[in-house]
């Protein structure tokens, strides 16, 4: 005699939906951040931001220049450490200096060595005249002025524009290079010329 086959169970769709809502609501206790893991994710993500910003600046960070000529080239100098510009007048040569040295001037009462960045940068020289112009730098109690041919512009610049240097770019100017724009302006580090102990006149004339 054979046996009788056992005839399936009725499918009970309302428990597998209860179980299914039951795990669900596991799953999203497992996954919720408690009030401390939310704080972290939310200091995480300011602290993103705000390196995602600083970066945004620095790539957009510029700087404001005072454009001149030297033996025909272009150099600019951050206006920052300009305190002013002025026609080169009274010129007294001062003895015993280096020969970028060219003497002293007397601007608005305050007596500064006069320096001549072609001497200093060894490039091609030209008689002074009176339309060459003194920019007279500063940081601190360091004051002195250089000489320009021409001075032709203020303007900004973007720091990521300027490179590092040329190969053309040798010698002492190197030293004192802040970096080189795409149309080759070269921008001179105001700082390293005014804290240079071989460029600030300190002898004095015996008579």
């Amino acid at each position: 005699m054979s046996q009788e086959k056992k005839k399936p169970a009725p499918i009970n769709f309302r428990e597998i939906e209860q179980r299914l809502e039951t795990a669900r609501a596991a799953i999203e206790r497992v996954w919720a951040p408690t009030t401390e893991e939310t704080r972290r994710i939310l200091q995480a993500r300011a602290l993103a931001l705000a390196q995602d910003s600083m970066l945004d600046e620095t790539v957009d960070e510029d700087i404001e220049v005072v454009e001149f000529t030297l033996a025909y080239e272009q150099y600019a100098i951050e206006t920052r450490y300009v305190r002013q510009v002025a026609s080169l007048e009274h010129l007294t040569p001062l003895p015993c200096t280096p020969a970028f040295v060219l003497g002293i001037v007397n601007l608005r009462g305050a007596i500064l060595p006069l320096i001549d960045l072609r001497k200093l940068f060894e490039l091609p020289e030209r008689g002074l005249t009176d339309l060459h112009r003194i920019i007279v730098l500063q940081s601190g109690k360091i004051l002195f002025g250089i000489l320009a041919d021409t001075v032709t512009s203020i303007r900004r610049i973007l720091l990521a524009h300027l490179q590092p240097s040329l190969p053309t770019l040798t010698g002492v100017r190197k030293n004192y290079l802040k970096g080189i724009t795409f149309e080759r302006l070269v921008v001179l580090d105001a700082e390293k010329l005014l804290m240079d102990e071989s460029i600030i006149v300190q002898e004095q004339v015996i008579e």
